[in-house]
This record gives structure tokens, sequence and C-alpha cells, in this order.
């Protein structure tokens, strides 16, 4: 590691005075969040449609989560299951589950039953918290089959709101399942949180299922560590003033939402605006309403709201930093989101595995564009990080040429729950080996091709869906695409195209396939092209391109 190329941080001159500062974070959350109660304790934490909580509030809320999961027998070290979407109750829950000293398990609320009943097993889960409407469809069956879950607490997703939008809050209140407790009930209790409680930056505050994009979802224990070294980087290293509003528009179960949107606002005693879940009328009210100053999601979700009736330059104009993160960014829509409402949008890249972004494009620079593949740059690694790029033996390639990108830094994560073998060969050393592949070029800049599972291999030539995907998206009527190989009699593998379509616009197969053919080598281009109306994601707005393999 010592005589590899990457190791002098040739990135370094892109970053600023301020980046590139040592930082000096709170132990966990809890502590860094107690800190901002003491400063701010009247200031709005959680900002819910028209419902408001202070720090002191959610702090006392919190505490009484604390003190009943403590009641019920909950011990330091076990595991919390959180399934919830974007609302008070998941933070209440999350500060609630740490201060009894408890291992936190988000939970996707798009997961079935059988998922939810592997996490649970696999982490051996002691409390559940999720949505009343949740337990009753077909967690309680779930929960039943996993014999460790004895505590169980369910959210009435409406609460702590009064404005009950029904684009998003658009369903009948149920009546209080009796064999669990109140969330909010529970929290309203005045209860104190258990004394001596607190953990360590060392200890795991998370296990984080990955996404299952390419397998079964494997647990990553994010330290708490781990988890404040990254919000403290987000803090000190964007322009965004403290108190200011963060918008959550990544979901909190997901560990972009949950560390660079929850952890870095709560850490700068901001207000995390919250709206349930991803709706693009939704979220440009709350935009309108709140003004927001940061905010980080998924590509697809800038493409839905760029393509939304009534969005303007001045929906976007409280913006200081607008990060995009966790599905590849077009360089094209970032000049078409540019061109219509006015901000930039600033790529990132980083895992579960890497505790959200290992790599950012620094907020006074903008990301280039490789002249050769086209591809935008997802930014240059912070001060305490080394990122390789290395051949099959694990040795440094040169710059310029592509690789498996490898992490090194104090955001990586000691390994996966209970899988001694997976965390051998993805951490040799401590260093994350990604699976993504990717180059960088002398300057520090990083790039991301692809996945190395996702490239296709038509007549012996390598395709990177990437490169395919972005010339499509330069096409004026797409507005989604994703491209996978599919098996061909002749060619071994072939390139097909999904595609979805802008509001309004019209474009056929042939004529995808014919604009790509213009703008790529032959054996590149799409032979295959189908136009769909939505392309499958993940709630976390990645595009699914093994559910677009398989359903073939």
């Amino acid at each position: 590691m010592t005589d590899s190329i990457y190791a002098a941080k040739p990135w370094l001159p892109l970053l600023s005075e301020a980046q590139r500062a040592p930082v000096h974070p709170a132990e966990t959350l809890v502590h860094a969040f107690r800190a901002s109660v003491e400063r701010a304790p009247d200031h709005p934490a959680l900002a819910y449609f028209d419902g408001r909580l202070s720090y002191r509030e959610t702090d006392a809320l919190s505490d009484s989560v604390a003190g009943h999961l403590a009641a019920r027998g909950l011990a330091p070290g076990d595991r919390v299951a959180i399934m919830l979407q974007n609302s008070p109750q998941f933070v209440l829950a999350l500060l609630g589950a740490w201060k009894a000293g408890a291992v936190v398990v988000p939970l996707n609320p798009m997961y079935k039953s059988a998922e939810v009943g592997h996490v649970l097993r696999d982490a051996g889960v002691t409390a559940l918290v999720c949505a009343d409407r949740t337990w009753e469809a077909y967690l309680r069956e779930t929960a039943a089959g996993a014999p460790s879950v004895r505590i169980t607490l369910t959210a009435c997703e409406p609460d702590l709101q009064t404005a009950n939008d029904e684009r998003v809050l658009g369903f009948e209140r149920l009546p209080a399942p009796e064999d669990t407790d109140d969330l909010v009930a529970v929290a309203r209790r005045g209860l104190a949180a258990p004394p001596g409680r607190d953990r360590a930056a060392t200890d795991t505050a998370l296990i984080s299922y990955t996404s299952g994009t390419s397998g079964t979802p494997k647990g990553a224990m994010n330290s708490h560590g781990n988890i404040m070294v990254n919000a403290e980087r987000q803090r000190t290293g964007h322009p965004v003033p403290e108190g200011a509003a963060y918008f959550a528009l990544a979901p909190l179960f997901h560990i972009t939402g949950m560390v660079c949107q929850l952890a870095a606002c709560l850490t700068n005693a901001g207000t995390l605006v919250l709206v349930h879940r991803f709706h693009p009328g939704v979220v440009l009210d709350a935009f309108a309403e709140h003004r927001p100053a940061y905010t980080v999601g998924p590509s697809t979700a800038f493409m839905a709201l760029a393509a939304t009736p009534g969005a303007t330059p001045g929906h976007f104009a409280s913006f200081r930093v607008i990060s995009s993160g966790g599905a590849p960014l077009p360089p094209a829509l970032v000049e078409k989101f540019r061109a219509a409402f006015g901000p930039y949008l600033r790529n990132g890249y980083g895992l579960t595995e890497c505790t959200a972004p290992c790599a950012s494009v620094p907020p006074e620079r903008e990301a280039p564009v490789d002249p050769v593949s086209g591809t935008l740059s997802v930014g240059v690694p912070g001060p305490d990080t080394v990122v390789r790029i290395i051949d099959e033996n694990g040795d440094d390639v040169p710059f310029g040429e592509p690789g498996e990108i490898a992490v090194r830094g104090p955001q990586v994560v000691s390994g996966y729950w209970g899988l001694p073998e997976a965390t051998a060969e993805a951490f040799p050393d401590g260093e994350l080996r990604t699976g993504d592949i990717g180059f960088m070029d002398r300057e520090g800049w990083l790039y991301v091709v692809d996945r190395k599972k996702d490239m296709i291999n038509a007549s012996g030539f390598k395709v990177w869906p990437r490169e395919v995907e972005d010339v499509l998206y330069t096409h004026p009527a797409v507005r989604e695409a994703a491209v996978v190989g599919v098996p061909d009699a002749y060619r071994g593998e072939t390139v097909r195209a999904y595609v979805s379509l802008r509001p309004g616009a019209s474009a056929g197969p042939d004529e995808l396939a014919a604009y790509c053919r213009e703008r790529l080598a032959a054996y590149k281009y799409p032979r295959e092209v189908e136009i769909l109306a939505e392309l499958p994601k993940t709630a976390s707005g990645k595009i699914l391109r093994r559910e677009l393999r398989s359903s073939r």
C-alpha cells in the first residue's frame, strides 16, 4: 500500500482548505445531537408537513422511546429493526434505539415478507418498529417466524402532522393494533432514557443490508465512528449554515439518507424536512415552503422533478448544495437540469460498505467529463481516504486505465454481519473491494464505468451499459434508460435498452436504436429497444438492471 501510486493522493489540491482540514467528530450521533439540543433547544429539528418538533421535544420523545425499550428488556447490543418511511417516527425510533444502547437495522419499507423475514432472522432482531398498516398486512405473521423478535412498536404514519396530504398520506387510519405498543404514545409517556448506555465510536451503530440488486442482501456493520466521520465531513465540507433546512429526498433507511441528510443535519443543528415518501409534486411544494439549503438524491428523482409540470427555478433557488448519489448521473441530465432550473447537480460515489460517500465533487468545482467514454466524474476522495484502481491481483493500474475501485478510509466498515468468509473476500487487509469498475485521472478525479457483473460481452467485445445509457440520455425524448446484455445465438450477448419517455415526448424503438448507432461503435449500440412507462427501481431510486434482465 505504501508503494501505491494513489497513496500520494493527487486529488488533495482539488479540495478547499476547509475540506482538507482534519475533522474531530463526536463519538456518536447521539452525542452530536445532544450538543445541538444544548445549542438550539427551541429550533425545529423535524418538519413533517405542518408538524414541527424542536430539538428539546425530539430529545425528550426519543428518551422515552429508549426508556420503554429498556423497560421491555432490550439490552445493550440488541438489534432494533426500523421499517418506516421518511417520518418523525423514524428519527424518534432511531435515536431511542441508540440511546438504549441498541444496534439499528434499517429495513426497506418496500421489502416483502420473505425479505423482511431473512433480515429479522439473520440479524437476530429483538425489537421491530414498523407502520401499523404494514404490521396488519403481513409483518405480524412474518415476525412470528423470527423467534428473536419479542418487542414490537407500530407507528401511525399520519401522526405528528395534520395536513394529511392525500398524495402521500391518502389512506385511512387503522385502529391501534392490540398486540403492539404505539410509538408516539410511548414517546409521550415522559420516560427517562436508561443511564450508562452511551456507545463508543468503535461500536456497531447499524447493520445495513445491501440493496440486493445483485444477490442476497448482506448486513454491513457501520460503526458510530463510520457514520460520524462522514457526517462531519458533510457538515464542514459544504457551505450549509448551521440551523439550515435539509430536505430528506433520499430514504432515511438508505445509508445515503441516514448519513448525508439525517446525521449531517442533526450534527449541524438543522431542520430535517420529511414528506413520508417521494412524490414530485409534494417535494416541490416542500421546497417552496421550507426553502432547504441541502438535499441529496438519486438521478432518477431529479429526472422526475424536472419532468413535473409547474417546476420552476424558484423551487430550487434556496439550495446551496444539491448532491446526487445512489444511481449513475448522466452528464446530459446535469446540463439539462442547470439550463432549466439553475443549480448544478454535484455527483458523488459511495456504497453501504463505506457508509455513503467516499468521493464527491467539491462545492467550488465542477466534475469533468471523460472525453473518450463520455463518463461524468463522481468527484474526488476526501483527505483521509485512499481510492485505488486495481487489477485482478490487487495491484495498481496506471492513471487512466480501468480496473476495480478499492477504498480505504475511516468510513469503511469492518465487515459483514455473521459472514467471515465474505468479509475476508471483500475487505482484504481492511480495504474495500467495491466490485465497481472505474478509473482515475492524474489530477485525482474518479470515474465509475460500471459494475463488474453488468459488463456485456458482445462477440468478444466489452460493452459497459453506462456508456450506452449516457448516449440515450442525450436524446430529448428520453427520461430514463437502462441497458442490459441478453443472450444472443450469434453474438453470445447483445445489447438491449429499456427506456421511459419524458411526458409529452414521442420516440420509437427504431429511432432510438438509430440515434445510438450514429454515436457509438457498431458493437455497442442497442439492437433491441423496449419503451416502458416506468423502469423498475429500488426504494433509493437505483434502476434494477437485474429485474430487467430476468423479465425477458
